[in-house]
């Protein structure tokens, strides 16, 4: 068998996935990269060919169990075995609680949450027989810090993290390794995918205008991905292992102080109208520049 890491990129037609797929083959490993569909991945392949590197594909749709198993199977079949799984295949929500249709939460949850366990359950049982490998999930800084009217996002987000800390214990005893990594904004196709709210009631157009607000802002500083994508490789193969990485703009910054936010402060920036006076209240509290030009 050789010796050459396989690593599994799920979500690999876009951003950090994409991304990660290239890096982690220019690292050496023999990488598959899950794409939905192969007549869609023409960017993942020119990429990988620009960087003198071959990945190789794999369709599967994460949000279904038969899919996953069949991709899985043909993935094993050609390699025998995945010693390092990315789980970054995943979709945004935009919603307040109040105004988010039941169905969005189940759909936001089955890709990013439920798709993630789906995947894991098809190589953990090589990893544990072999007492080796890594699973890496890829959250976000919405997994630590309740971004603004994405609470569909938010809550799926949240729960990978647990499942991530829940799964780091249990894989403890088998020398699986598990690593959370919680971007914050990256340059990626979900700005352009992202923008639907329902607003329903009218009551929450602050709460979306200054949601956008942050990503604006983000979007004029986004972190390229390939950043991330090195920040995964490292987790991968460190000495050191840390449970969780932050990286990209206003990431490291908003997860250190998730448990140090003065609840009354958390309350008051959600009172707050004036866009002005909110951007401000947001940098006090988090240390990053909300504001844009012009």
């Amino acid at each position: 068998m050789s010796e050459q890491p396989v690593a599994v990129v799920t979500g690999a037609n876009s951003g950090i996935g994409r991304a990660t797929a290239v890096q982690l083959a220019r690292e050496g490993m023999r990488v598959f990269a899950t794409v939905r569909s192969a007549s869609k991945a023409e960017k993942l392949l020119a990429m990988a060919a620009a960087a003198g590197v071959t990945v190789e594909l794999a369709e599967l749709d994460v949000a279904d169990d038969e899919s996953v198993q069949q991709g899985f199977a043909q993935i094993l079949a050609a390699a025998g075995r995945v010693d390092h799984l990315v789980n970054s295949a995943g979709v945004g929500g935009n919603a307040v609680a109040e105004e988010c249709p039941s169905e969005l939460y189940n759909s936001v949850f089955n890709i990013n949450v439920t798709g993630a366990v789906r995947c894991s359950q098809q190589v953990l049982p090589g990893m544990r027989e072999r007492r080796a490998g890594t699973i890496v999930n890829i959250t976000s800084v919405a997994g630590r810090i309740a971004a603004l009217a994405q609470s569909p996002y938010v809550a799926s987000k949240w729960a990978l993290e647990g499942v991530s800390e829940g799964m780091a214990q249990e894989l403890a005893p088998f020398d699986v390794r598990v690593a959370i990594v919680e971007p914050g904004v990256t340059k990626s196709a979900i700005f352009a995918k992202n923008i639907d709210v329902p607003n329903s009631t009218g009551a929450y157009d602050a709460h979306y205008r200054n949601m956008f607000q942050f990503y604006a802002a983000g979007y004029l500083s986004a972190t390229d991905p390939f950043e991330v994508a090195k920040v995964i490789h490292h987790s991968i193969v460190t000495d050191e292992p840390e449970l969780r990485y932050a990286v990209s703009w206003a990431g490291p910054e908003m997860a250190a102080l998730h448990d140090r936010i003065d609840h009354a402060d958390w309350l008051e920036l959600g009172r707050i109208d004036d866009l002005d006076a909110y951007m401000t209240c947001f940098e006090e509290i988090f240390g990053v520049d909300i504001h844009t030009p012009g």
